[in-house]
């Protein structure tokens, strides 16, 4: 283990990560593109393995984007189907390790039978107070900000909260996460250098790291690279450097 265990004020209390790669992993070894997402569940396992071992609060996953819809027909499904095999399978680990597990997203447009699956892991496991994995599905962060302004706007409307009292902390506890701890570091693999509708509202202050290795082989060391990149960055959150190094003496 590097210093990142020995150093816990160093490690970010919520990562998230878009889970790129799996199609192009799959293909440069001359298999299907359903067997790269099927690879990507181990990387999934060890994700969550090490943040919960590093102390890592919050863990928010993106596995499916509401812009996802518009891939082959064929990979859809076989990404829920793998959805449902995941939670039947790994649930109960998840809750013998006192992981919080919770699914992001509009869940309306899954199957019914999903849906309950997702519900029923949910439950299982809401009184956890280990690790936060929250599994964006079905997510856009344009949509995330939307509903949050729906539900304002509604509350309005029902004379329930008046303009003056719309403001960032009212709007973000509409919004998914709200509860978690706010994003500190975003990582995305597969080589891309873009957020893609990821957590628009969350990542304002977040930091961003961005690798070339493709998801199935984001492992263990992987992670804690990126960590380690992380405890390096100075966040000045709008102040000077000089006034970060003062708060800091």
């Amino acid at each position: 283990m590097n210093d990142l265990a020995n150093h816990n004020t160093c490690v970010p209390k919520h990562v998230a990560i878009i889970m790129d790669g799996n199609g192009r992993w799959a293909e440069q070894r001359g298999k299907t593109r359903v067997a790269g997402h099927k690879a990507g569940v181990e990387s999934v396992r060890s994700a969550v393995s090490t943040a919960r071992k590093l102390g890592v609060k919050a863990l928010t996953l993106f596995a499916f984007s509401s812009e996802n819809w518009q891939r082959p027909e064929k990979e859809v499904s076989v990404l829920m189907d793998l959805f449902m095999f995941v939670l039947t399978r790994e649930v109960k680990r998840l809750h013998k390790h006192d992981i919080r597990f919770k699914v992001i997203g509009d869940v309306s447009r899954f199957s019914e039978k999903l849906q309950e699956k997702i519900n029923s892991a949910e439950q299982l496991t809401q009184d956890n107070t280990g690790l936060v994995l929250s599994v964006a599905a079905n997510y856009g962060g344009r949509w995330d900000i939307t509903q949050a302004a729906k539900q304002l706007a509604a509350k309005v409307a029902n004379q329930e909260l008046s303009l003056d009292e719309i403001t960032e902390a009212s709007l973000d506890a509409h919004t998914s996460l709200y509860q978690q701890p706010e994003l500190d570091l975003l990582i995305r693999t597969g080589g891309d250098y873009r957020i893609s509708n990821f957590l628009l509202w969350q990542a304002a202050y977040a930091e961003f790291y961005f690798t070339d290795v493709l998801w199935p082989d984001f492992n263990e060391q992987e992670f804690e690279s990126a960590l380690s990149v992380f405890k390096d960055r100075e966040r000045r959150y709008g102040q000077t450097g000089q006034q970060v190094k003062q708060q800091n003496k």
